[in-house]
């Protein structure tokens, strides 16, 4: 293990499963937080549990590793770990009984968490804030409901139970991206409503979240020229003035991918970094293109915040057994049925 003063907030990737000697270099770079994993990444729940191990052993204070595993669409990994349902079914399921839906999210945050933390995976950006209002594909059926408030009870109860199982939660996708059609990884989504309306419906399930003691929130890629003429990310209006100082947030924010389409018009990646850190955020992500990885480390070169490092430090995941043990557990058992019963009601249909 190399000693280290602090670790940075610039999250990387790795190229298959297992450290490469180039990619080991990056991760020891005093810039570099954390790195967030994808299936390339993902062979089983053992390989899974040897390459966080060899992350975690690195350098001191440990990086941290992260992963998008919300269920659905969005599940990184899956031999060997439960299907988690969309989680639109959790809405649909409060629809028709508001207790049964709430339990029902409560333990998808509690065994995607306890799943995850058996392989060393220290946390996932989840839960989905966004509305399901019938326009952006790219969020759909990842969105909890279409009504702000169900959606902010929803996402209570997924953070509780990851809570439970050691795990901090992140809300997506500040202030919003549930009224938009285009898909940030590809386009430059714009939306065009005046704040007010905004803040009426999406800000909402940010607000109560922030008043629940969520711990993280990542920023949108999208642009809402009534309040700012950048994207959510690269704003101090949007990170410092509305999510800091108008509610109260005092947790980590985190970029959504800097090397996406969406966030061109903020300049090269690493111009885009130092706007999102001069916005007010904690932790940037730079994934799928190593080359600007390192360019992003270099430019940020003596970048340090005690401040932010202790907002990141409260993601290091608590507790966690092997998974062996944790799915010869009866509360393992009892919550892969519950699951699972949801997704063989007939009666709740989907849409996209």
């Amino acid at each position: 293990m190399v000693p280290a003063m602090h670790t940075g907030p610039v999250f990387v990737d790795l190229q298959g499963p297992e450290i490469l000697p180039a990619e080991r270099d990056r991760l020891l770079h005093p810039q570099t937080g954390g790195v967030l994993l994808f299936a390339r990444n993902f062979e089983n729940p053992q390989q899974l549990a040897r390459l966080t191990r060899a992350i975690h052993a690195l350098r001191e204070p440990r990086l941290l590793v992260a992963v998008d595993q919300e269920g659905g669409r969005v599940q990184r990994f899956h031999t060997g770990f439960t299907e988690l349902p969309h989680a639109a079914r959790y809405g649909e399921l409060h629809d028709r009984d508001p207790r049964a839906g709430l339990e029902a999210a409560r333990t998808h945050g509690w065994l995607m968490a306890a799943e995850l933390r058996a392989c060393g995976v220290d946390f996932s950006f989840a839960p989905v804030l966004d509305l399901r209002r019938g326009v952006s594909g790219v969020i759909g059926d990842r969105a909890l409901h279409r009504d702000p408030q169900t959606t902010a009870e929803l996402a209570r109860a997924i953070m509780q139970g990851m809570r439970a199982a050691g795990m901090a939660a992140v809300g997506k996708h500040f202030p919003g991206h549930g009224s938009v059609g285009e898909d940030s990884h590809v386009a430059h989504p714009v939306d065009r409503r005046r704040f007010a309306d905004i803040e009426a419906l999406d800000l909402l399930p940010f607000e109560r979240l922030v008043h629940y003691g969520i711990p993280g929130v990542m920023a949108a890629h999208v642009v809402y020229p009534d309040v700012d003429d950048v994207p959510a990310g690269f704003s101090r209006r949007w990170i410092t003035g509305v999510l800091r100082e108008r509610l109260g947030f005092q947790g980590a924010v985190f970029t959504d991918d800097l090397s996406m389409e969406a966030a061109a018009p903020a300049g090269d990646t690493p111009e885009r970094a130092r706007r999102a850190l001069a916005a007010g955020c904690d932790g940037l992500l730079v994934c799928n293109h190593p080359d600007q990885a390192a360019r992003v480390l270099e430019a940020l070169e003596g970048e340090a915040d005690p401040a932010r490092q202790l907002r990141l430090a409260r993601f290091h995941g608590q507790g966690g057994e092997p998974m062996a043990t944790l799915q010869a557990s009866g509360e393992w058992r009892a919550a892969v049925d519950r699951l699972t019963a949801i997704e063989d009601h007939p009666w709740l249909e989907m849409d996209v």
